[in-house]
């Protein structure tokens, strides 16, 4: 897929991922929608990226969906090919349950308004991180609609349920340093050090890390908010060390501990990765 609404490049390990619809504040569409999807599926596919980084062209993250429809924006006639349970399926949501089928870390740079589902995609980042003069909305209950993109599981589990009925249920704008004390971000810079400070933490993991063991975290940490008891996650946890212990990684892991260097650590996700990975399956209602 040639892209139009976003960009992607990869550079010392990390790829970016640049909403890029300037003018219009990088209003989501459904073009820009498929166009994420295929960026993540080809994040996933190369394991010479290591994490990746989200931001927005311009001024802003992403103003939410592309109001030009006018009255008919959210009626779903783009959406009648591809149904869940016989309904439309809404749009955000397919890139929200992309974004959470990641195998690399995922880190939000919000350099801007990020509002409707703006915020929701990001979500299922694995971190959030925001310039100083960033502006959030979950808007929905003032456009008669509802939080889409899966953020009705995502949000409370982030925030806790009391937060994310305030800001779900006043649909109003905040401000970053609201969304850092309400823990919905974890840091907050001047907007010229956002994207240095997203690629020094995509970096210190690219250059510190077993591409395998971090898939593995991943898919534990976001399969364990949904376990039935830490019993479950026990499990989970012995079945993995158990086939990543005696493994090439967790050998160089602790020789390049020992031997005080750096380490290089053989294994790859496309190869290595273990069947005890917790499993996020693949889209069933992708078409």
């Amino acid at each position: 897929m040639a892209f139009t609404e976003i960009t992607y490049e990869v550079a010392d390990q990390v790829a970016t991922i640049t909403l890029n619809r300037p003018d219009r504040l990088n209003a989501f569409t459904m073009r820009m929608r498929a166009e994420l999807i295929e960026a993540f599926d080809l994040a996933d596919a190369d394991d010479e990226v290591r994490a990746v980084v989200v931001t927005g062209a311009g001024r802003a993250f992403c103003a939410g969906a592309d109001l030009g429809g006018g009255g008919d924006t959210f009626a779903g006639s783009e959406r009648k090919t591809e149904l869940v349970n016989g309904y439309p399926r809404d749009g955000g949501g397919t890139v929200a349950l992309r974004v959470a089928r990641s195998l690399k870390p995922v880190i939000a740079a919000i350099n801007g308004a990020a509002v409707g589902v703006g915020i929701t995609m990001t979500l299922p980042m694995d971190v959030r991180l925001a310039a100083d003069t960033a502006k959030i909305g979950f808007v929905f209950a003032r456009r008669g609609i509802v939080p889409e993109a899966a953020s009705s599981w995502f949000l409370p589990r982030i925030v806790g349920i009391a937060q994310a009925m305030e800001w779900a249920a006043t649909g109003r704008v905040f401000g970053a340093a609201e969304a850092l004390e309400g823990r919905l971000v974890s840091r907050v810079y001047p907007g010229e050090d956002l994207l240095p400070a997203a690629y020094a933490l995509a970096r210190e993991i690219a250059e510190n890390t077993s591409a395998v063991s971090v898939a593995a975290v991943r898919r534990l940490m976001w399969s364990g908010l949904s376990a039935s008891s830490p019993w479950e996650a026990h499990a989970a946890d012995s079945r993995l060390m158990t086939e990543l212990g005696p493994a090439a990684d967790a050998v160089e892991g602790v020789t390049s501990f020992l031997e005080k260097r750096p380490p290089a650590f053989p294994m790859s996700v496309s190869e290595d990765l273990p069947e005890g990975v917790p499993s996020w399956p693949a889209d069933p209602y992708r078409v």
